[in-house]
């Protein structure tokens, strides 16, 4: 890679950065929808595989923000320098996991409850809405921070309001408690219909899936260490305005002591975005929805058998119930409201993030793919996206949004275990010495390797099912 100078990192201490990317897409239906269901049915102390998820995924985002900075490339590009077929196989991953509308739909589902309006209506007419806005705006990144960061502060407010308001100080304890329940496993868990859900839901434990991966590309975006000297991504009706985007990244002189302060500045700079931002806004959220389903539980006794008997919908409308208790019952619509808005949120962040990552590894490695600009090939994936998506909310083999919901979960697990081995190598072998991760960080992403793949093929081997 050719060598530029490393910009000066910005302070520490900051509000908005990439990482809203990744909270958007954490904070989304694990938190709201599959945790809650696993709590109603399993109880509180079975959140201690969300405390491992998500406390396993904040150091992930660290590493690949490491090769992300440091070079101004994607992971992608970084697979396709140890080997091409690794890169390839994310990219066919990418489309045989994303193509499953399942935050969007569950989103829906709860729209329908208060509105009468078919789920698959809604959630065509959301994905097409996602398409126009990315159309039209100049510079993507620009938009989704704002639009994202507006959401979120509605979303971690919102649900600390009606934690506050339909819990008690009991279920705070037995929800902070629960975190550290570390071995706990009721029997009813291992079976053929619910391990697969739990494997999918400490996936959906903050971002899932690829979603990491995608993160280097709005690291780049951002402007974050080597990125600086990327261009950006416009829209499609900016796209001729997009600056020439260069074959390769940057990468900054490690034997400079200037050079590896700066260096140092930005690994703090996305230390304060893993852990504060991410681990501790996706862990607030989470509580405050536990909380509320242990108030949920109590309005509605029977609400674990009709979950455990197959009733899909039965957890979301006892929280809205529960929500309602608070005060006067249309607060139970506007809580339904919340997790349609919740929805839509992810299905943001997840359109953009899909169709950033295909338009990378195609305009740097399909032939002939540059006489396109980037922005046209986003572009085509975003519309491609959308149009799989509606034709699978409207004809697809699963039953209804709770079952695409757990099919994209599950098969998110795959995709995790897979980046963490990409990982690794990537970092380990690509990067040069003084930047490196230590033993410790190596060690920790082994062990979510092993942990991801570990538990999606033992549910193939022991149930021979992915989905029940």
């Amino acid at each position: 890679m050719p060598i530029r100078k490393l910009p000066e990192s910005p302070p520490s201490v900051h509000f908005l950065g990439p990482t809203v990317f990744l909270v958007a897409l954490g904070v989304g239906m694990g938190e709201s929808y599959l945790w809650p269901r696993l709590v109603l049915l399993f109880g509180p102390e079975i959140r201690w595989l969300f405390f491992i998820g998500v406390t396993l995924q904040a150091v992930v985002m660290l590493e690949m923000a490491r090769y992300a900075m440091a070079t101004g490339e994607s992971i992608f590009s970084g697979a396709a320098r140890i080997a091409k077929p690794i890169m390839w196989f994310f990219f066919i991953t990418a489309i045989a996991v994303y193509i499953w509308p399942g935050h969007l739909s569950a989103g829906a589902a709860a729209l329908e409850q208060v509105t009468g309006i078919p789920w698959q209506a809604s959630a065509v007419i959301g994905m097409l809405l996602v398409g126009v806005v990315f159309t039209l705006a100049k510079v993507i990144y620009d938009v989704l921070e704002k639009v994202l960061s507006l959401t979120i502060g509605i979303l971690v407010v919102g649900t600390a309001v009606v934690a506050a308001m339909v819990g008690n100080l009991s279920d705070l304890t037995s929800t902070l408690t629960g975190m550290f329940h570390f071995g706990y496993f009721p029997a009813d868990a291992m079976s053929a219909q619910w391990f697969p859900v739990v494997v999918g839901a400490i996936a959906f434990a903050g971002p899932s899936g690829m979603q990491q991966m995608w993160y280097t590309l709005h690291l780049r975006d951002k402007g974050a260490g080597m990125g600086a000297h990327i261009p950006r991504i416009r829209g499609l009706r900016s796209a001729k305005e997009e600056e020439a985007m260069p074959s390769r990244g940057f990468m900054f002189d490690t034997d400079d002591p200037d050079e590896l302060r700066k260096w140092k500045g930005w690994r703090r700079w996305v230390t304060f975005d893993a852990l504060l931002l991410f681990w501790g806004i996706t862990m607030l959220v989470t509580i405050s929805f536990t909380v509320l389903a242990q108030s949920a539980a109590r309005e509605n006794p029977n609400v674990k058998e009709l979950i455990a008997a197959g009733d899909q919908d039965a957890s979301l409308n006892a929280m809205a119930d529960a929500f309602g208790s608070a005060g006067a019952p249309v607060l139970g619509s506007v809580f339904l409201l919340f997790v349609a808005l919740i929805g839509l949120n992810a299905t943001l962040g997840l359109f953009d993030s899909f169709s950033r990552g295909q338009a990378d590894m195609t305009y740097h490695f399909v032939p002939g793919a540059r006489r396109f600009r980037l922005s046209h090939l986003y572009a085509g994936f975003l519309w491609g996206l959308i149009i799989l998506g509606i034709l699978i909310l409207l004809f697809g083999p699963a039953d209804g949004p709770a079952s695409i919901l757990d099919t994209l979960s599950f098969l998110s697990a795959f995709a995790m275990g897979a980046y963490c081995i990409v990982l690794l190598l990537v970092n380990n072998i690509l990067l040069p010495k003084p930047i490196r991760p230590n033993l410790l960080i190596n060690l920790i992403i082994g062990f979510g390797a092993v942990f991801y793949l570990g538990m999606l093929f033992y549910c193939l081997f022991a149930y021979g099912v992915v989905v029940s």
